[in-house]
């Protein structure tokens, strides 16, 4: 954590980093998240001294809630799921929706 940080958000980034390892991330990656995540929220509530505009303005974290992920509550996305389907080389993937492609690709 920077140096200067609150309470708070020690106790966030050790929350996210447990997380983190329980879902089976490496020790390394659950510190990256840990401290991406928390460093976005500081930066959203006018914690830091530099923010980029994607941490000010994207979808909170919170809210978020893994819709960007590849195993996330919906699944991976169209988007996902057509990059897989063109590096198999699955012809007719552009014409078709995403269940279409998760079918096609056996998800």
């Amino acid at each position: 954590m920077p140096a200067g940080s609150s309470k708070k958000r020690e106790r966030q980034y050790e929350h996210i980093k447990d997380s983190a390892l329980e879902r089976g991330e490496s020790q390394q990656r659950a510190k990256e998240i840990a401290a991406r995540t928390v460093n976005k929220e500081r930066a959203r509530h006018g914690e830091s001294k530099t923010a980029s505009r994607s941490s000010t303005h994207d979808t909170p974290s919170s809210r978020r809630g893994g819709q960007r992920s590849h195993s996330g509550s919906g699944g991976p996305t169209y988007g996902q799921l057509y990059n897989e389907a063109k590096q198999r080389n699955i012809h007719g993937r552009s014409k078709v929706n995403k269940n279409e492609l998760a079918n096609a690709l056996g998800q």
